[in-house]
């Protein structure tokens, strides 16, 4: 199976660089030309609320994973090459532990994507070794802003 450049670089971004406003920028390029494909979409939630919850938004990350796992949960374990299955389930207990945070805070976590298909993880090491990380990532979107006469 060949995997989409796109797809292939958000799991650089996801797993290498933890860079999940990047991963969003990739995979919601890849979620349009591809008809707003639902697995994308989940995807890419898992990585918008590691984003917020990494940056404070305790309900955006809720909302974001509990979306995610609403939209991959139907999937088979393997999907994409990655372990899918795997992923729903952190993702699902770690929409479990922000429901009840104000009662039970707990630090902020990284997820890694497991890659079980031999070409994938071929595919994202060559395209590790040409991307460069976002040094420093962004935090935020950034706007470009119109010079003044």
């Amino acid at each position: 199976m060949s995997y989409e450049p796109l797809y292939v670089a958000y799991l650089v971004y996801f797993n290498r660089d933890r860079d999940y406003f990047e991963c969003h920028e990739v995979l919601e390029e890849l979620w349009l030309a591809r008809d707003r494909d639902p697995r994308y979409k989940g995807l890419l939630q898992v990585a918008v609320g590691l984003f917020h919850f990494r940056n404070n938004n305790v309900r955006g990350a809720y909302k974001m994973f509990t979306s995610a796992v609403s939209r991959l949960g139907s999937y088979p374990g393997d999907e994409l090459g990655i372990s899918m299955g795997k992923l729903v389930s952190e993702v699902r207990e770690y929409a479990k532990q922000l429901a009840s945070y104000d009662d039970c805070p707990f630090p902020y976590r990284d997820l890694t994507i497991e890659i079980g298909d031999t070409e994938l993880k071929q595919a994202v090491q060559l395209a590790s070794e040409r991307i460069m990380p976002n040094i420093p990532q962004r935090r935020k979107p950034e706007r470009a802003h119109s010079k003044q006469p």
